[in-house]
């Protein structure tokens, strides 16, 4: 259950390879990368059904869902109340897998990424303007590499318990100037025994040394690791996320 809560800070899907204009619910797709076939999911709501130009959100997961065949249970309980969720989550979800022993920085698991965002998009019309970029844990790790390695790409970042992936030196400024004016939300708990939080911290000095940033910062007073489940339960992020939008 831990790992459906999590996933439902944005995704799921089932087995059904319907086209995206005549069903929505949850799909399972599948990209070759190397010589690999990796298997991803993506939701889409009955509100967005046959539609075009739509928002998507790509949500990175953390490092205890790596494996292959997807990593949101599409049957039972647990799928009926992931789909009873995201139903309400007006854009398209996109949640990749990152694979066994591999993290979001390696250069397969990129390429596997924004093939899946590029097929993502010409199936079911997103709108190009409107991409958005999530991840926690070892997915907000993921999320600083993949918002620095494309800035151009994503409308806004939202990283929630995450870090720099630089190994060192300055590990922030240099990601802070790649990431440059997208708004982004950063998450983190104050009391995380697994990823620092002066992980964010200095991230967020970063990104506020940086001309044209726009940035936010809640840092949540004695939570830990756990503080995905606050940026849940915060009202205003999907309306900030989705109200973002490229020039």
């Amino acid at each position: 259950m831990r790992s459906l809560i999590l996933s439902l800070l944005l995704g799921s899907v089932s087995g059904t390879s319907a086209p995206a204009d005549a069903q929505s619910g949850l799909f399972t797709r599948a990209v070759t990368v190397g010589g690999h076939t990796y298997t991803y999911q993506v939701y889409v709501p009955s509100s967005l059904r046959g539609q075009k130009n739509v928002p998507v959100i790509l949500f990175l997961h953390g490092i205890g869902q790596r494996g292959e065949g997807g990593f949101v249970p599409a049957k039972g309980a647990a799928g009926v109340f992931a789909r009873q969720y995201l139903d309400r989550v007006p854009a398209v979800v996109l949640l990749p897998q990152c694979a066994n022993g591999r993290y979001w920085h390696d250069p397969e698991m990129e390429r596997m990424v924004m093939a899946e965002i590029e097929q993502t998009a010409g199936e079911f019309g997103a709108d190009a303007k409107r991409l958005y970029l999530t991840g926690v844990s070892m997915g907000g790790y993921g999320a600083w590499h993949m918002a620095a390695a494309h800035p151009e790409k994503f409308a806004a970042v939202v990283s929630i318990c995450g870090g720099s992936p630089l190994k060192a030196g300055d590990r922030f400024t240099p990601i802070a100037r790649r990431v440059g004016g997208t708004p982004v939300w950063v998450f983190h708990g104050s009391d995380d025994a697994v990823v620092p939080v002066s992980e964010s911290r200095q991230m967020v000095e970063a990104l506020k040394s940086v001309e044209g940033n726009r940035v936010r910062y809640s840092e949540y007073k004695g939570v830990g690791h756990s503080v995905w489940l606050n940026a849940l339960g915060e009202r205003e992020l999907l309306p900030w996320l989705l109200a973002q939008r490229l020039d």
